[in-house]
């Protein structure tokens, strides 16, 4: 199968080549993300494969179609970002990476949630200038305080057993369904209100949907405890970003980790330290002290982009030989795994 690789960077080429060693596919690669104005390079490819932030929107999808594409790979578990219910209208397939490696992101979350509550950022910051003074760097044992874990799918699991386990906190979680074996280790279910009102720390591993867009918004932080710590790894529209900096303002919120960003889009995956960044939202959050910000990296292992490159021509594969691919994405799947 002809397959073009939209938003394309050189670790994207190295593992796809890596995993077509045998020459399954013709791959081409474009650096360019994926959108309606983008889509005429398809033209001729019956397969895309896109990451997070390509939006394939009904105009994108419908473009590509025309130009026959019949399969899109997403090169990641998220579908936000594809509208399903098109995509099946024009008989387009869509596939995801459900479960690529659910240990990249949950060891890249406990990491965060360290490097912010022990303040190891700024230590490392002064230390390269020669400045060895401990003064504002007092961080808090994770050890016996409450986190609450929203989302116990592979990943969110993975954090809530570490953190119980290998912490010793007490761990509440809140999800549509139960993991007995989580309940077994102690993890304590418990609504999303009751979640917000006791935890001291809430780290998010759900997807992004209409239900769950803005889950942390201006009410669901008053209702918080003062000084909660917010991670998120997940999704960046989880978080009404304008709710988390007033927070951050009146100190309800004492500290927040975020590998992802609501308006990501225009930001992440590039090079813009000789830009000037016209986001002021982001930019305000940059400004505070207690606020820790990657680009979207708690994927960026070599054994998470070998499954994602595996799983995805594995599925292209199975979308050439006609067969109903294990990891489709249809419109009325509600939640994905992890």
């Amino acid at each position: 199968m002809r397959v073009a690789v939209f938003s394309t960077k050189a670790y994207d080429r190295r593992f796809l080549d890596r995993a077509n060693a045998a020459g399954g596919h013709a791959i081409d690669y474009f650096e360019a993300r994926l959108d309606a104005t983008t889509a005429a390079l398809a033209a001729g490819y019956p397969a895309v494969c896109v990451f997070v932030n390509d939006r394939l929107d009904a105009a994108a999808l419908r473009i590509l179609a025309a130009g026959g594409t019949r399969a899109v790979a997403l090169r990641c578990a998220g579908y936000n970002n594809v509208d399903l219910a098109e995509a099946e209208r024009l008989s387009i397939t869509v596939v995801r990476v459900p479960a690529y490696s659910p240990e990249a992101v949950a060891e890249f979350t406990v990491g965060l949630l360290l490097a912010l509550d022990r303040n190891i950022a700024r230590a490392w910051g002064r230390v390269r200038e020669n400045n060895f003074a401990l003064d504002g760097l007092m961080g808090r044992n994770l050890s016996s305080r409450t986190v609450g874990v929203v989302g116990t799918g592979r990943i969110g699991a993975l954090v809530a057993r570490t953190l119980r386990l290998g912490f010793n906190c007490r761990v509440l979680a809140s999800d549509v369904a139960q993991d007995p074996e989580l309940v077994a280790i102690g993890v304590e279910y418990v609504t999303h209100k009751a979640l917000l009102r006791q935890a001291d720390i809430v780290t998010l591993h759900c997807p992004l949907t209409p239900q769950t867009r803005y889950l942390i918004d201006a009410a669901a932080i008053a209702a918080a405890r003062d000084g909660l710590t917010i991670v998120n790894t997940s999704r960046g529209a989880l978080i009404d970003t304008a709710a988390l900096i007033d927070g951050l303002k009146s100190r309800k919120i004492g500290g927040v980790a975020l590998d992802v960003y609501e308006q990501e889009a225009d930001l992440f995956f590039e090079d813009l330290s000789n830009e000037i960044v016209q986001d002021d939202v982001f930019q305000r959050l940059l400004t505070f002290p207690n606020v820790l910000i990657t680009g979207h990296q708690a994927f960026l292992t070599e054994e998470a982009l070998s499954a994602i490159a595996d799983t995805t021509l594995a599925s292209l594969s199975e979308i050439e030989a006609g067969q109903d691919p294990a990891n489709r994405v249809t419109a009325d799947l509600v939640r994905p795994a992890g």
